[in-house]
């Protein structure tokens, strides 16, 4: 069984719905399997405000969890056009990772959740490509292929699944972002298949 490691930060929980729908895309191919992680939140005070193990959803990522993945789907709501501080702080402090080739060669992919049609979804997740790519990772998009990538009116773009959550934080995906989610994880497992890497 390869795992391949969902890393994301959500703050209302739209961006670990479109996770449990791309581990449920991943998992539908034969052999493969998610491995939910999130990152704690920071805090501009300079001691730790987070407990070790978060009180629900996914347990914290550690160093192990880069080391054992096969493919990585990556993801943060959106912040002014950029990934959230909390996940910008775990890349910043993966030195060690990116000195060993820890995430060399692997594949790898993003999505993303904003309150509006224009909160900086497609910027957002390029920004999320941009460790991936300076530590060797192999990042896949969403094709036009996929014919609900040209007709949705909610979210869903061509650099990874995205969800427009409404100035509520609504997190139930649209049928077309969940359709798109699914895909994109199994998209992301068969990657991982013919690459062949243990």
């Amino acid at each position: 069984m390869q795992e391949i490691l969902i890393l994301y930060y959500s703050h209302r929980g739209s961006v670990r719905a479109i996770a449990e729908r791309i581990a449920r895309g991943i998992e539908s191919v034969p052999g493969m399997q998610a491995r939910l992680r999130t990152v704690p939140r920071v805090s501009t005070i300079c001691e730790a405000s987070e407990a070790c193990v978060p009180n629900n959803g996914a347990p914290y990522v550690e160093a192990i969890d880069l080391e054992e993945c096969a493919g990585l789907a990556l993801s943060s709501s959106a912040r002014f056009g950029n990934m959230a501080a909390p996940m910008k702080y775990f890349w910043d402090n993966t030195i060690a990772a990116w000195q060993n080739g820890t995430l060399v060669g692997k594949p790898a992919c993003v999505f993303t959740a904003s309150s509006n049609q224009h909160g900086g979804n497609e910027t957002t997740l390029l920004s999320m490509m941009l460790p991936l790519l300076h530590h060797g990772m192999l990042v896949i998009g969403l094709p036009y292929t996929e014919p609900e990538l040209s007709t949705t009116t909610t979210g869903g773009t061509p650099y990874g699944p995205s969800h427009i959550s409404g100035a509520n934080g609504h997190p139930v995906l649209s049928d077309i972002e969940s359709r798109l989610a699914f895909t994109h994880g199994q998209r992301l497992a068969n990657f991982v298949q013919k690459l062949g890497r243990p």
